[in-house]
């Protein structure tokens, strides 16, 4: 079976962490290897700029900046971590990818399309994941779910509107992308394992 690059994507709060781990023990069933990576991070380098992107600083971060230092962390990540492994046989898990930035940057932010397209040209070179699920989760009920983890980061203090935004835009990516799966996230989270198993079952068959 070819390796695959499998996305996971959702806002603060959808649950990720917990999905993530059921894909790798599916994908571990199957008898594949796999490898499981991060956005921004998953290389020393993208790990420093995570720190930039989510880290509290005494100046103004331009909605610009932010933008570019996620497609320099994924660049590194890509050609570093991503690429290799596929070529080696071993399936990736990304917790975030390109759809992200789209997302957060594009429809929270609202950096329109065609400033953030030369970025995406120059970083992905027309690379993309061969699956994604969105768990999808209203704004309101992650963030409730985010701040009983601890304390909010810079993104995650972004406010209300921002998040609905973003799941906005996140639902009209989806919408016009076919290897884009919705899981409901508002669900109980053994109810979310199941939609995500059965969704793996099928597009991997």
């Amino acid at each position: 079976m070819t390796a695959k690059f499998i996305v996971i994507e959702g806002l603060e709060g959808a649950g990720k962490s917990s999905v993530i781990n059921v894909v790798e023990g599916f994908i571990t069933a199957l008898g594949q290897p796999c490898i499981c990576t991060r956005e921004p991070g998953g290389t020393p380098m993208a790990e420093a700029i995570r720190e930039c992107v989510k880290g509290d600083w005494q100046e103004t971060i331009s909605q610009e900046t932010e933008l570019m230092l996620m497609y320099a962390a994924r660049r590194q990540l890509l050609v570093n971590v991503i690429q290799p492994a596929l070529a080696k046989g071993t399936w990736v898990i990304g917790d975030r990818h390109d759809m992200s930035s789209l997302a957060y940057q594009g429809g929270g932010r609202g950096i329109p399309s065609e400033k953030i397209a030369p970025l995406r040209e120059l970083c992905l070179q027309g690379f993309e994941p061969h699956l994604t699920l969105y768990l999808d989760v209203d704004p309101e009920q992650g963030l409730e779910r985010a701040r009983g983890r601890g304390e909010l980061d810079r993104i995650e203090r972004s406010g209300l509107a921002f998040f609905q935004r973003t799941r906005e835009r996140y639902l009209t990516l989806a919408k016009n992308d076919k290897s884009v799966f919705v899981i409901d996230a508002m669900q109980p989270m053994a109810d979310v394992h199941r939609d995500v198993k059965e969704t793996l079952q099928v597009q991997l068959s």
